[in-house]
């Protein structure tokens, strides 16, 4: 059985990485308590994975300082703390999965039974076929087999549900949510906001090395204003909808559009005293992906002043 979880937990402290003129991570602070399951999200170049390297000691901060339950990276993992499931890295050739998660086992002080592993990460199911003879979504699934093994108190997953159908996506949360029940540290990079807005308590946003935003999804969405009305309209030019009082924006999606509002309850009397067809309302806060999208925006118009170098990674 894994040892008692310790009290600290991950602590970045103005953490700095850079690979020549780049800033790869930029002087960020983050405290994760043990047990928490983080979101890290942010655009191409944002600094997430050179983060998840730092947290790993894959890579060696040019600033600050990172722990990891106390304890600087590398010895967190060579004590069998840490696991990761990465982006990168090539499978071993010519074993089978269940010899390959086997092999990924013995090097564990306190790994989960083989068996559970295989079942829990849906890998049972071709458990005895060679590596080389995998799909990438029986690859992705065979990583994660690998990083869950070793029952460590905290996964670090970069891009988790890469090459996985929808049904494999679903069922990989719900293995990472028994998994997270059991009081494992779960700290997720993803691309898939709707995954990060499911499943994580508490999501961080970065963008140039920065961490733009920090705090439960419903807080990261109360930060952008307004809210956005929906409804099937036909035949309305969108200048005339952009005018109705309450009203900042205006899209067409077919016959639906979508309206973005400084003030909703105006803008609703507004739509249907003038087109009293509307149908099919629908009012609601903005989304995950409109907080994302406004918040990266924000950020790029603030750090247009200065000339941009392509992130490493």
């Amino acid at each position: 059985m894994r040892p008692a979880e310790p009290r600290h937990g991950i602590v970045l402290e103005q953490l700095r990485k850079c690979y020549g003129p780049v800033e790869a991570v930029a002087g960020i602070d983050l405290v994760v308590t043990p047990g928490e399951t983080v979101a890290l999200l942010g655009p191409n170049g944002a600094g997430k994975s050179t983060t998840i390297d730092l947290l790993l000691g894959l890579a060696t901060p040019d600033g600050g300082a990172v722990t990891v339950f106390g304890q600087p990276p590398a010895r967190a993992v060579a004590e069998g703390r840490v696991a990761g499931m990465l982006q990168t890295g090539q499978l071993i050739d010519h074993l089978t999965v269940r010899e390959l998660v086997a092999l990924a086992a013995s090097l564990y002080p306190h790994p989960r039974p083989l068996g559970e592993v295989l079942e829990v990460t849906g890998a049972a199911a071709f458990a005895d076929q060679r590596t080389t003879k995998l799909s990438g979504g029986q690859a992705q699934r065979v990583r994660f087999a690998l990083a869950l093994v070793a029952d460590a108190a905290l996964l670090v997953l970069d891009e988790p549900t890469v090459a996985l159908d929808v049904e494999a996506r679903r069922d990989f949360w719900a293995a990472m949510r028994r998994v997270a029940r059991g009081g494992t540290t779960v700290l997720f990079a993803t691309h898939y906001l709707e995954e990060a807005d499911a499943y994580a308590d508490r999501i961080v946003l970065m963008a140039h090395g920065r961490i733009l935003a920090d705090g439960p999804a419903t807080d990261i969405k109360a930060r952008v204003g307004g809210r956005r009305i929906r409804a099937t309209l036909d035949a309305v030019p969108l200048d005339e909808l952009r005018r109705l009082p309450g009203v900042s924006g205006a899209e067409r999606h077919g016959d639906a559009v979508a309206l973005t509002c400084a003030d909703s309850d105006l803008a609703l009397r507004a739509l249907l005293a003038a087109y009293p067809a509307a149908r099919d309302l629908e009012v609601r806060g903005a989304g995950l992906e409109e907080a994302f999208f406004e918040l990266v925006a924000e950020d790029d118009r603030t750090a247009s002043g200065a000339p941009k170098a392509t992130a490493h990674r």
